[in-house]
């Protein structure tokens, strides 16, 4: 069945045919030369499942006591799990090394994000950028442009495009800043709990880690700003606790709770918050009553930020549509993998999520075992594990297991490489002070294999090959060339529709949808309100007559099952013929690509991946 009139040889069944069951949104594996698909093999869809030929690693849980007491000072396992910097001292040379050491780390890291700010958006990332771009123009969120995720980022991004601009480079200038303050905040939080050296030795493998393309460490998805509040918030928790204070405890949670806001998983950090201050609380041996009116202080300040978007949600207008995308919706789609299946997607996309930085996940590992059965380091393990525990929570939603999903667990894994570093030192403390500083060099090395074995990627390849491999064939590039086109060809008034999950186009174009549905996943997907998002998607740009309408003829731009409803491709076929004339067409091969505006010559036919343009008829 043809997707759209005009004698396009497009069958719609082949829209599914990507791979592992049509499965990749955004970073299906190229099939060309090896060199260039690495990456590409590496960035499986963080809007579906893919699959990665690895398998699940399960450490096994330490029965250890989630907090200790701040009242025993007799006994090694009741030391509060902060360090006392003062009597935690080293040898100046050692401490230089170690802040040496994340000195370099931290340039090579900003070298590479520097060399590629540029990078087209990809689907997330458009997103964001287009919902921010409305709220700069006083429009809220979920009334152009429908997402089952939380509004948090898309003000974010709407903060960060006031200040450095609505454009690729100032969005990926953002992530730098949020990438760096959420290193800083790591640094804090390790010298709290692991001293002086373990603060900047977690930072630096938190810099590492979350430049990784197996991360998707260069975009600048939710999970970037969802671990920054997340740190922060088990920063100052920490320091009420240590400070008594309830303002601080409120504050704390209030931190989580724009963790939460800024996407739903944000919740097990919360949770996180909630469990670790009882615990420090009843160790304590406080009074019941002081215990729940603690933690209620620290529930009402989590619950605050989303309380207060939910109240400017319905004053906008928008709060009906906000609940549904967000709540039921979302609840629907999180229930669509099974447990089998979620064991089988995680066992592909972990070892996937390693990929060469899998010397500082090593690390981590050992600075776990560490932590638990040495004595001296052992008042550490409660926060440490529990910290990490969390975090492994909070990628399992849904079971969907997806590269980006991982970054909220890197600074727990940060912590526990730093957990390593430092159990090394504390295991040869009475040894000469240059071995001591050789201790370091293991360290250096891990942080340094990652960035050598991507140095090709990172430092060596054009910013359109470093596209390819990371990004493959989806088509980011393309949509900045046409959304350029649509915003040359239209005023600031006309209206445009895409047929396809290709948000980014709406925000290039600097145009306003036709429709809500910037994703057209949803239309595909075995799940109740298919029909009806359908149904709805075709009322609105028969209602709006859009000026432009971009129809994306790519399997993961739509992701056809087998049980999928074609009504949307029977409708767009005879709506396009009746109402729109084509004026461009975009051919998408591992070729390249191929631009035909305002006429298509006689003998171009289009690819089995393409994009068409068509404009409303006179």
């Amino acid at each position: 069945m043809p997707v759209v009139g005009r004698g396009i040889n497009c069958n719609v069944s082949g829209l599914g045919k990507s791979g592992e069951a049509g499965e990749t949104k955004e970073g299906e594996p190229d099939e060309g030369d090896s060199a260039k698909r690495v990456r590409a093999d590496a960035y499986c869809d963080h809007n579906r499942d893919n699959h990665h030929k690895h398998s699940p690693c399960h450490p096994k849980k330490a029965k250890l006591p989630l907090a200790t007491p701040l009242n025993r000072p007799n006994s090694v396992a009741s030391r509060p799990h902060h360090v006392n910097l003062k009597q935690a001292r080293h040898p100046n040379s050692l401490r230089v090394t170690v802040w040496l050491l994340l000195g370099a780390t931290l340039i090579l890291v900003l070298a590479a994000r520097i060399r590629l700010l540029g990078l087209p958006l990809e689907r997330d990332e458009g997103e964001y950028a287009f919902t921010g771009q409305l709220l700069l123009h006083g429009i809220p969120p979920y009334q152009l442009a429908y997402s089952m995720k939380f509004p948090g980022t898309s003000v974010a991004y709407a903060l960060l495009m006031s200040i450095f601009g609505d454009s690729i480079t100032a969005i990926h200038v953002g992530l730098i800043l949020i990438n760096l303050v959420t290193a800083g905040l790591l640094l804090f939080l390790g010298r709290n709990i692991l001293g002086e050296l373990g603060g900047p030795a977690a930072a630096a493998a938190y810099c590492v880690l979350s430049l990784m393309p197996y991360v998707l460490g260069l975009a600048a998805h939710a999970t970037h700003f969802v671990v920054m509040f997340a740190v922060a918030g088990t920063l100052l928790l920490s320091r009420s606790l240590d400070r008594q204070s309830r303002t601080l405890i409120f504050a704390s949670g209030s931190l989580f709770g724009f963790a939460l806001l800024m996407k739903q998983p944000g919740l097990f950090f919360v949770l996180f918050g909630s469990v670790y201050l009882f615990s420090r609380d009843w160790r304590a041996q406080r009074n019941a009553r002081d215990i729940f009116v603690r933690n209620l202080i620290f529930l009402s300040g989590a619950s605050a930020p989303f309380l207060v978007s939910c109240l400017a949600l319905w004053k906008a207008g928008v709060f009906e549509k906000f609940w549904f995308w967000t709540i039921k919706y979302a609840g629907h789609y999180g229930s669509q993998v099974s447990i089998a299946e979620g064991f089988r997607l995680f066992a592909g996309h972990f070892w996937g999520a390693l990929g060469t930085a899998w010397p500082i996940w090593s690390l981590a590992a050992i600075g776990a075992i560490v932590c638990v059965v040495k004595p001296t380091l052992r008042h550490r393990a409660s926060f440490l594990i529990t910290f990490a525990f969390f975090s492994a929570l909070s990628v399992c939603p849904g079971f969907y297991f997806r590269p980006h999903y991982f970054i909220l667990l890197l600074p727990a894994v940060s912590l526990l490489a730093g957990m390593a570093v430092i159990g090394a030192f504390e295991t040869f403390q009475k040894g000469a002070h240059k071995f001591r500083i050789a201790i370091l060099l293991p360290f250096a090395l891990c942080l340094a294999w990652p960035l050598w074995s991507e140095a090709d990627f990172f430092f060596g390849r054009p910013l359109d090959e470093a596209n390819r491999m990371v990004n493959g064939t989806n088509p980011f590039p393309e949509s900045i060339k046409i959304g350029e086109y649509l915003r040359a060809q239209s005023s600031p008034t006309d209206t445009i529709a895409v047929l396809g999950s290709e948000p980014q186009i709406y925000f290039y174009a600097q145009r306003h949808s036709a429709t809500g549905f910037i994703y057209t996943y949803g239309l595909m997907e075995p799940q109740p309100y298919a029909r009806q998002m359908q149904q709805e998607m075709i009322r609105e740009i028969e209602t709006v007559r859009p000026k432009f309408l971009i129809l994306v003829v790519a399997s993961k731009s739509w992701l056809v099952g087998p049980d999928s409803d074609q009504t949307i491709f029977r409708w767009a076929d005879a709506y396009c013929d009746a109402n729109y004339e084509e004026v461009g067409l975009i051919n998408i091969s591992d070729q390249g690509t191929d631009y035909y505006f305002s006429s298509r010559p006689a003998n171009v036919t289009p690819t089995a991946e393409h994009i068409l343009i068509y404009r409303r008829k006179a």
